[in-house]
């Protein structure tokens, strides 16, 4: 975000679209083994591990995609305030998601090294 706001959206965009094709399957990966873990007497913060990164998709369904289909509608004015103020936004809510996902990861790392 320190770059001009046309040039922040305009490398978001591309990046977003690479991105959605990687995230999506991985938490739902990562929840499936958290839950496979859990399930197979590997203790309950594997599954409360499982339920944060878990989180991550219903968020980002609920709350993110449809600030990301405001700045993907053709014609927006990419140097407008409106379109800096939806990018800023966006930042703040990843951090959501990367918080949730840091804590799924380090609840696992854990596990792992109870093991």
């Amino acid at each position: 975000m320190d770059c001009d706001t046309k040039t922040a959206v305009t490398v978001w965009a591309p990046s977003y679209k690479r991105a959605t094709m990687m995230q999506a399957p991985l938490a739902i990966l990562s929840f499936s083994a958290g839950v496979s873990a859990w399930l197979l007497d590997g203790g309950i913060m594997w599954f409360i591990g499982a339920v944060l990164i878990g989180l991550v998709v219903p968020f980002t369904f609920l709350v993110i995609m449809p600030m990301n289909h405001q700045l993907l509608i053709p014609g927006r004015d990419l140097a407008s305030d409106e379109t800096r103020a939806l990018l800023e936004k966006r930042g703040k809510l990843h951090a959501v998601r990367t918080g949730l996902g840091l804590l799924a990861s380090g609840i696992y790392i854990i596990e792992l090294l109870k093991a």
